[in-house]
């Protein structure tokens, strides 16, 4: 029977060499603790089918194309607690960056401004030591300024009607953005969504404007493990007692949900024609579901790419399709998932024929070079300043310790990934998230530090080593 433990409980156990006196992207003097949970086994497996190298050092003159040995990082800003998102105004020349202990702040010329674009402090659930919840995605309309609503997802008290014993409520609301002064009043909160949520972990929270310009909500699983306990309902799997990410009637936790919030009406949303439950039994703003805790998404030519943290043995990357369902908690991976049982297979089907997605890349928790404790989703790299990047997935785990991952897209099975080492002593230890500007550049989240508190964290973007 496998064990659980809280990040928190891995670090005192044996984290705590790692990146002493590193301060995420900076200098620093403290000591790093998490920023999310992971329930970790004793023994974790090792996959027999992931696709992973290592590459061991740069060659000085790298063919065209060839994926670099290494890369550097260019610090951007400094001074956050816990760095969970970044995006950038239009012309690039300003970025935005959410802090999880509640605000986002403006940065320009290397210069983070004094007074921050919202400050959702008090209006939050209390995040000062160990969390999973805060301020944890926001997004710009896809025609911004002439849009000036900024929608930020948190974590909000209960509300009136949660049920009993409930953490919190999952919030996405809007907030009217003075564009000019770049400021947003909390007073304009308009909310568009709620959600009792059972645990205080498994929350997501990344939000994105696909394509079409819908608003895509990645959902934890409600919390806990197994996808079983309070808040957790029964799924047509018998074999595991839970769960919420095989059930798309009874609530809205653990997918991904597609709302339209361009032209609502009377209404905070309106459900896109074309999302797979319209017509049909469940709720119909799903997308796509059976995920345990989405951390991190992007779009690329289009195409959406989700990471999905999982449980004691394997972390995953999917490239998530209309209606598709990836598995969770019958699969995790692509293995099997049966707290409890010693079975070796499981259904890659549901009873009405519906299959269980693979991820596109798949790692373990040790054994391998690509190896770890919670993934960290990534994006696609566009840009020109490191051309053997292009075209290639960059990633991360939470304790990256100084490495990322990079996947290579294949026509089949899993990518082949690898590590790719930041040639940079100064580079945090933890990763919490991706960015890319206009250009196609990457910009990485870190810190040293995974309570919500201190000022390890920084943003830094990737340069050539």
């Amino acid at each position: 029977m496998s064990s659980h433990f809280t990040r928190r409980e891995m670090l005192t156990a044996g984290m705590t060499a790692i990146g002493g006196g590193l301060a995420g992207c900076s200098d620093g003097s403290e000591t790093p603790t998490t920023s999310e949970t992971v329930d970790a086994s004793e023994t974790p497996s090792t996959p027999s089918e992931t696709a992973t190298t290592e590459t061991d050092e740069a060659p000085s003159e790298p063919e065209e194309g060839a994926l670099p040995g290494s890369v550097g990082v260019e610090q951007i800003a400094d001074g956050f607690t816990a760095p969970v998102g970044v995006e950038f105004l239009p012309n690039d020349d300003v970025l935005l960056v959410a802090d999880q202990v509640g605000t986002i702040h403006v940065v320009s010329g290397g210069t983070v401004r004094d007074e921050p674009l919202i400050d959702l402090r008090d209006r939050m659930v209390d995040v000062s030591g160990y969390e999973e919840r805060g301020l944890l995605g926001f997004a710009l309309p896809p025609d911004y300024p002439a849009d000036d609503r900024l929608f930020v997802r948190y974590s909000a008290p209960p509300q009136p009607g949660t049920p009993e014993g409930y953490s919190h409520t999952f919030a996405l609301s809007s907030f009217t953005l003075d564009t000019d002064a770049l400021l947003a009043a909390p007073d304009t909160e308009q909310r568009i969504l709620e959600l009792p949520e059972p645990q205080t972990n498994h929350n997501a929270g990344a939000i994105e404007f696909g394509p079409e310009e819908h608003l895509y909500v990645a959902v934890g699983d409600g919390g806990g493990a197994d996808d079983t306990g309070n808040g957790h309902v029964s799924d047509w799997y018998d074999a595991n007692a839970g769960g919420n990410g095989q059930d798309v009637t009874e609530n809205l936790l653990g997918g991904i949900l597609r709302i339209d919030v361009t032209d609502t009406g009377d209404e905070p949303y309106q459900i896109p024609a074309d999302n797979p439950l319209v017509g049909r039994d469940g709720r119909s703003e799903y997308y796509a579901w059976g995920l345990r805790n989405p951390w991190r998404m992007a779009f690329h030519d289009g195409e959406l790419y989700a990471a999905d943290v999982g449980q004691g043995r394997f972390e995953e990357v999917n490239h998530v399709t209309n209606g598709g369902n990836y598995g969770w908690n019958v699969r995790e991976g692509t293995q099997c998932f049966s707290p409890g049982s010693s079975a070796d297979a499981c259904p890659t089907e549901t009873p009405d024929g519906e299959p269980l997605l693979d991820p596109v890349i798949e790692y373990p928790h040790s054994g391998q070079p690509v190896s770890g404790v919670a993934v960290i989703g990534g994006q696609f790299y566009a840009g020109e300043s490191i051309p053997g990047l292009r075209d290639r997935y960059l990633f991360a785990d939470w304790q990256a310790d100084g490495t990322l991952f990079v996947g290579t897209p294949t026509e089949d099975g899993l990518w082949e990934t690898t590590t790719l080492p930041v040639d940079d002593d100064s580079f945090g230890s933890l990763v919490l998230a991706f960015g890319r500007d206009g250009a196609g550049e990457i910009y990485v989240c870190t810190s040293d530090r995974g309570q919500l508190v201190g000022s390890t964290g920084a943003v830094c973007r990737l340069t050539q080593a």
